[in-house]
């Protein structure tokens, strides 16, 4: 039987159509097993105690009067202070890194800096931890550094933002070329000198999307554990908040990783919720980068 050309585009089309949605029926599984499984284990531990209690001693309720399962407040706060650490340091840097290779970045250096950013973006996340390791190791032999800072929450969070700064620099670069080029032309047209040009208009423009790239990298960051283990910037004997950067603290990642390959059932059953809070975490960050992108051009384009 022959087919006109038409008929065979169409049954062309729908049979990539069809191969699509399988494709993403196939990616929509493991995601859900993972949804399902956190909420269905985390949810039973999830109380206000959960959250204002610090990590429980390890026990086991059915041999152990008065094991409790404590919480994870000393995590979110070790969380919370190396993403603000990580962030202090990328956002400025990859921002910045942006906006020279978006504006002034059109010759063989910007092209070099471009491709090194996507190299490091893939790199592996322990890679990331022993060069960060080997850098305050190096400084504190030196004696520029105290020692206690090579395994501190100092160091883990330049190793984070080490991870941030190539997704923020190439997401800015990308956010201000979507920027008309007569927006700038107007601009200098008045006299705007380009950097305030530049600054002033031309980030201001896509601002959302920039908003967006630094959010991702953020969840990105967030959700790391190897670079966490080199740099020992927790510890699942450390029961009490962070005293200070040149101390170790606790995080979500790490002691999820900790909790998990232990044998008792209170840790086990504190990783769930951990589990649970992370995976909430990260899709409050997601949607967050979806609802400014989609205000910023969801009524066509830049503007």
């Amino acid at each position: 039987m022959k087919f006109d050309r038409d008929t065979r585009r169409k049954l062309f089309s729908h049979v990539v159509s069809v191969a699509c949605l399988l494709c993403v029926g196939i990616a929509i599984i493991p995601l859900g097993s993972i949804l399902y499984e956190s909420v269905l284990k985390g949810i039973v531990v999830i109380n206000w105690s959960f959250f204002t209690e610090n990590q429980p001693l390890p026990c086991n309720p059915q041999f152990q009067s008065g094991c409790q399962f404590g919480g994870i407040f000393n995590s979110i706060e070790g969380t919370l202070l190396l993403i603000g650490i990580s962030a202090a340091i990328a956002l400025p840097l990859g921002i910045l890194g942006g906006i020279y290779l978006s504006e002034f970045g059109r010759h063989r250096f910007g092209d070099s800096l471009r491709f090194f950013a996507d190299v490091l973006t893939g790199v592996p996340s322990i890679v990331v931890g022993i060069v960060v390791f080997s850098l305050f190791f190096l400084l504190a032999q030196q004696g520029l550094i105290p020692t206690n800072y090579t395994l501190s929450v100092l160091s883990a969070g330049v190793a984070l933002s080490f991870i941030m700064i190539p997704i923020v620099a190439r997401t800015c670069e990308e956010a201000l070329a979507l920027v008309p080029n007569s927006t700038r032309e107007a601009a200098l047209a008045l006299g705007v000198p380009k950097w305030k040009a530049v600054t002033s208009i031309v980030l201001s423009t896509g601002r959302s999307a920039v908003m967006t790239g630094a959010l991702l990298a953020i969840a990105r960051a967030t959700g790391e554990t190897a670079p966490l283990i080199i740099l020992d910037a927790g510890s699942q004997f450390s029961f009490q908040p962070s005293a200070g950067l040149h101390q170790p603290t606790s995080s979500l990642p790490f002691s999820i990783y900790n909790w998990v390959q232990s044998a008792y059932p209170n840790w086990i059953a504190d990783a769930w919720g951990a589990t649970l809070v992370l995976v909430v975490l990260m899709l409050g960050i997601s949607v967050a980068a979806r609802l400014a992108l989609r205000n910023k051009y969801g009524e066509g384009g830049v503007v």
